[in-house]
């Protein structure tokens, strides 16, 4: 394991997902999604809280007014955590008896995107949604579990993964409009082979962030690393944990040299668990290169 990596946050969520580091705040978010749960770490203080909903919710996003974005199974809500109150800004897309929204994040201009999963997993009826001017638009299709949202330094490469194909891909992005085009494969990962032991299995691609560098940091789900990847898609860096099940990282602290990293549990065997105690937690990393600020969503 890198000698630098801390256990940051317990007690383990089921399905970590979604970390923000809140730009005004300067306190860490995320999700515990089948745990019902949005939790809030001022690590200065080391005080907690927590808030839980009737229904998932996947991803969080800060908002200009104060208030966060949330995207959960019954659709695209504003939060404010300050009342705990929730006002529903968009109904979901999809039947939410089959697909639900999942990764999510703000662009450069603050426009919310929201991926969703396709439960059944087959056929690929996954969807990419971006709630831009009060309105709620699909934008691009055809995969089962949307992860790796990310944008490149210069904001005119957006990144998207479908996890259950080992595949992220780049669109060219244009940050007049959101407009994507010339979508391609950005990186593409072994899928494990029949009767092959985990332990020999690199994972496949969950969520994601960018560095100052340009470099993308994915989550290798069920591979228990994280990868740096170069602006090529070469491996630059992995990192190994001490969780067989990684799911998205992020910068935080006030350097923003601080990658924190959610993890799951959820249904993992109970052998792996007396093994990976830190397993659902949030993991902690201090890396040399500063990473991008969480992009605000606006009104």
């Amino acid at each position: 394991m890198d000698a630098d990596l801390i256990h940051a946050v317990s007690p383990p969520c089921l399905l970590g997902e979604s970390p923000m580091w809140h730009p005004q705040e300067q306190v860490l978010y995320w999700c515990d999604i089948p745990g019902k749960r949005l939790h809030r770490l001022d690590p200065a203080s080391g005080q907690s809280r927590h808030w839980d909903f009737p229904v998932e919710p996947a991803s969080v996003a800060p908002a200009l007014d104060g208030t966060l974005r949330l995207a959960m199974r019954d659709g695209l809500w504003c939060f404010d955590p300050a009342t705990g109150e929730r006002t529903r800004l968009a109904a979901p897309p999809y039947d939410p008896a089959h697909e639900r929204f999942n990764d999510g994040k703000c662009d450069p201009q603050g426009r919310f995107w929201i991926g969703t999963i396709y439960e059944p997993r087959d056929p690929p009826l996954a969807a990419l949604y971006c709630w831009d001017g009060g309105v709620l638009s699909r934008r691009a299709d055809g995969i089962t579990v949307s992860n790796g949202l990310a944008w490149s330094t210069d904001g005119r490469t957006m990144y998207w993964s479908d996890t259950k194909a080992h595949a992220v891909y780049a669109f060219d992005f244009d940050p007049a409009d959101g407009g994507l085009s010339g979508r391609r494969t950005f990186a593409e990962f072994a899928r494990r082979a029949p009767e092959q032991p985990l332990d020999g299995y690199g994972g496949r691609p969950d969520g994601a962030a960018v560095d100052s560098e340009g470099c993308y940091w994915v989550a290798m789900f069920e591979g228990q690393q994280v990868l740096r990847l170069s602006p090529s898609g070469e491996v630059l860096r992995a990192v190994r944990l001490p969780a067989r099940c990684p799911t998205m990282p992020c910068f935080g602290g006030a350097d923003l040299k601080t990658l924190y990293i959610t993890t799951a549990r959820e249904k993992r065997p109970a052998e792996e668990l007396a093994q990976q105690p830190l397993a659902g937690c949030v993991l902690a990393l201090r890396v040399e290169v500063p990473g991008l600020p969480a992009h605000v969503a606006c009104p």
